[in-house]
């Protein structure tokens, strides 16, 4: 199994590979990659197959979502997507790596280099400016100071509320909080985003705002994007659809 040292010196090329939308000279390739794929749950008797040997290739700058019913598995599958749980079974590399048995400490390295999060109830730090919000990832990551700045600014010009870099949460709208996530999610440049409801707690006018812009951040930046959601006018701003039931993929279109 690669260390960290080794997916962070390997991985930072791909993942620069995998924002740009193209391969080393070639055509776009996959960032995410699973292979046969168990997710087992053991409660006392009762075992539940969460995910049943599920199989898929998400290339660069594809823009995908991953749609289902309560219980068809779309959670479990994006939470091994974001390396917040590991597969039972079965092969997943990111951006070239196997992270299929990484240790705890070691996907969070993952997350923290590879992976970007927008989340349905943005959590954002409720006591912290829009720049600290924005900036919390690269401390984590031990980036430098001035490229901090730059990027910072870079991506809230991007999201288009640089004017909010003062602000705390509680004086922002619903928009204005998910264009800082989508800002915070963007800053460490990363393999690929994932999406989780991104609109689940906005109303629908500012809800279609939210996803013309990401489907403009994938089309324009080549940015690739997993988002998961309920909703099928969500859903057909995505290029691909994928629809999960009992543990399987049902249809990928």
């Amino acid at each position: 199994m690669s260390t960290q040292r080794e997916f962070s010196a390997t991985a930072s090329d791909l993942g620069a590979m995998a924002v740009a939308g193209v391969g080393p000279g070639q055509a776009p390739e996959s960032v995410i990659h699973l292979e046969k794929i168990w997710k087992i749950y053991q409660t006392g008797d009762v075992t539940l197959a969460a995910l049943r040997s599920v199989s898929l290739d998400i290339r660069s700058g594809e823009f995908v979502a991953i749609m289902g019913a309560s219980g068809s598995g779309k959670s479990t599958l994006l939470n091994i997507l974001g390396c917040l749980d590991r597969p039972t079974k079965g092969l997943y590399t990111l951006a070239g790596i196997d992270v299929s048995t990484y240790s705890a400490a070691e996907r969070a390295d993952v997350r923290n280099q590879q992976i970007g999060f927008i989340f349905q109830n943005f959590n954002l730090l409720p006591r912290t400016s829009v720049w600290e919000n924005v900036e919390a990832p690269m401390l984590y990551a031990g980036i430098r100071k001035a490229e901090r700045s730059k990027r910072i600014e870079d991506a809230l010009k991007t999201v288009g509320i640089f004017e909010k870099v003062a602000s705390l949460p509680n004086q922002l709208s619903g928009g204005q909080q998910q264009r800082v996530a989508i800002a915070r999610a963007l800053v460490n440049r990363p393999s690929i985003i994932l999406a989780d409801e991104p609109t689940g707690n906005l109303d629908s006018h500012t809800s279609e705002e939210i996803l013309a812009f990401l489907q403009e951040l994938n089309q324009s930046q080549g940015i690739t994007l997993v988002m998961v959601t309920h909703a099928i006018e969500a859903a057909e701003y995505a290029s691909r659809r994928i629809v999960m039931k009992d543990g399987e993929i049902e249809s990928d279109e």
